[in-house]
């Protein structure tokens, strides 16, 4: 139930009437309960215009909004204000409605194709935890969009080509003459270090790793097998961080760098025949004017070296082409961490220069942050080295464990390893999501594994306190259905806030941002943990209707809290 814009269609209507037309309607959600659930304060932005005080344009357009069948009173407060307190009856009809239908009564959005891309690990090495924020985060949003509606086409930009491979592919030449590959790579970390040595300290190596990356680049056989191997056990080892972190990512995503190599030249030779690129000291290159520096010199988009080389500006333009032209694409997100941000705005302009990329077209870079140690500088290793992301989550779910040992000893949850893997790796998601993708986050195991607070145990412990209320009462809460009578406070408020998931899923599949979701969730535990002591359901003194009314609500409570989990990748639990 999108109550936001059956409000803003109101009040489009009402500001109409006053002769203002394609006004502003400025909607938000009241602070505090005594000023009901919403406020319109577009009153003072028509003073100028209406010639008028605010407060008695506010009093013409609360005379012309027609709010009577969702709203039980309406009133002007500060200088031109309106609050808007919702209907009780109206809202136990909504909520009514909501738990008989099994998509929450939130209806689907006009489909687009969207391509999400995303996690992009550089398949040298072992994903780390540099790769974490990436892949959760472009995760939950294509959660989010498909749930909406929308075809979402998962691109996983996978760094497996350049020269890096040479040195690479000459090591592991050598080590299969005495093991097989899935042997000499079961560490990438240990195999990428161990060339890089001979790279850089054993004669006659760099030479053999040059001729490697003319080899593979000339698609010599023997050179791709050898590649073909490499990658092949490079993306299982993603495919296991992926299966514990219950990222929807499979190997069918993958659209590595290299599968855009055979449209760089092409590409190249397109933009120096359109004029668009020119050749400048040897190189090609786009300038870019509207980038210009505080001198007036155009920025420089180089999308061919002098020697001949391409870069990932060029395989970037590739993979608009590709995705506009060949998925048919209307949408892109984009996520990665926030250096990259100019990279992306000039790959836009050069794109849309050179109509790769349709004027209508929704081009997204979604930036994020970094992840801190409590130190504010980034998260390593004691020893200062790269924490590998499978030995985070090992480590996630050994302290989790532990955590629900400490709580509850002796019971069957103590001892059930899936719980402790459920809890520990929901912890890791939810203390990334619940931040706001662009700043940086303290990682901080004590905070993440609280079962207080804004966290995954506090809302996983929410969803198993309202299935224990079930199991008391002997109900099944799959088919719990009722006539809903909101009557007090603390039913009102959780009611409503039930009411507002479908503008959260929106306004995360509209700015790519899952800590608004996080916050919603968060937001509807903690006002069903008021609603439960202070609207008790299986107390004798209880009547049967209200019973039953309170159960439809707590029902409601946790089929929300388990899609809403579902979508970041959280798992739910029976038993905590």
């Amino acid at each position: 139930m999108l109550i936001q814009a059956i409000l803003a269609q109101r009040f489009t209507l009402a500001v109409a009437s006053l002769g203002v037309e394609n006004a502003p309607i400025p909607l938000s959600k009241s602070t505090r309960p005594e000023f009901g659930e919403y406020q319109f304060n577009g009153a003072m932005a028509l003073a100028k215009q209406l010639k008028k005080k605010p407060r008695d344009i506010a009093e013409d357009i609360l005379q012309a909004v027609e709010l009577s069948d969702i709203a039980d009173k309406c009133e002007i407060a500060g200088p031109g204000f309106i609050n808007i307190h919702l209907s009780k009856k109206w809202v136990s009809q909504q909520v009514q409605s909501a738990s008989a239908d099994e998509r929450l009564n939130i209806k689907l959005a006009p489909a687009r194709r969207v391509v999400v891309d995303y996690s992009s690990p550089n398949l040298a090495k072992e994903m780390h935890v540099g790769h974490l924020r990436s892949t959760i985060i472009g995760d939950a949003v294509v959660k989010v969009l498909e749930f909406l509606g929308h075809t979402v086409i998962r691109q996983n930009h996978m760094g497996d080509w350049g020269t890096q491979f040479g040195m690479l592919l000459a090591h592991l030449s050598d080590q299969l003459d005495q093991t097989q590959a899935s042997a000499a790579l079961s560490d990438l970390e240990d195999f990428y270090r161990a060339a890089k040595v001979r790279f850089d300290n054993e004669e006659g190596f760099a030479d053999r790793a040059r001729e490697y990356v003319v080899r593979l680049q000339s698609s010599d056989p023997d050179c791709l097998r050898l590649w073909e191997q490499f990658i092949d056990i490079s993306i299982t080892h993603s495919e296991e961080v992926y299966k514990q972190l219950q990222v929807s990512l499979s190997r069918n995503d993958v659209m590595g760098e290299s599968a855009y190599n055979p449209d760089l030249p092409v590409l190249v030779e397109d933009l120096m025949t359109r004029g668009i690129a020119v050749v400048d000291q040897g190189a090609t290159v786009v300038f870019l004017p509207e980038m210009a520096d505080k001198e007036g010199n155009p920025a420089v988009y180089i999308i061919q070296k002098s020697g001949g080389g391409f870069l990932y500006a060029t395989t970037d333009l590739a993979a608009v082409r590709y995705r506009c032209e060949q998925l048919k694409a209307d949408r892109t997100l984009i996520f990665t961490d926030a250096r990259q941000a100019l990279h992306f705005k000039q790959t836009e302009l050069v794109s849309r220069k050179a109509g790769y990329m349709p004027e209508a077209h929704s081009y997204q870079h979604c930036p994020f942050g970094m992840m801190l140690g409590k130190d504010g500088k980034p998260f390593k290793t004691r020893t200062g080295g790269t924490i590998k992301l499978a030995d985070l989550l090992a480590e996630a779910k050994e302290r989790a464990g532990k955590l629900v040992a400490t709580r509850n000893p002796g019971s069957p949850a103590s001892k059930d390893p899936k719980i402790a893997l459920t809890i520990g790796i929901g912890a890791v998601k939810y203390a990334d999501l619940s931040k706001n993708r662009t700043t940086d986050y303290i990682f901080d195991w004590d905070t993440m594994l609280s079962f207080e607070g804004n966290t995954a145990p506090y809302l996983q412990y929410a969803f198993t306190r309202i299935r224990s209320i079930f199991r008391k009462a002997d109900v099944d809460m799959a088919s719990q259905q009722s006539e809903v009578n909101v009557e007090n406070a603390s039913e009102h408020s959780l009611a409503v806030k039930l009411l507002q998931f479908e503008d959260t899923l929106l306004a995360v599949g509209n700015e790519a941002t899952p800590h608004l979701l996080c916050t919603y969730l968060y937001e509807l535990a903690s006002l069903f943990m008021k609603f439960y002591e202070a609207s008790p359901m299986l107390k004798a003194d209880v009547d049967e209707m209200t019973k039953q009314s309170r159960l439809t609500l707590s029902a409601l409570t946790a089929r929300t809290l388990k899609s809403g989990l579902e979508m970041l990748g959280i798992e739910t639990l029976e038993h905590m």
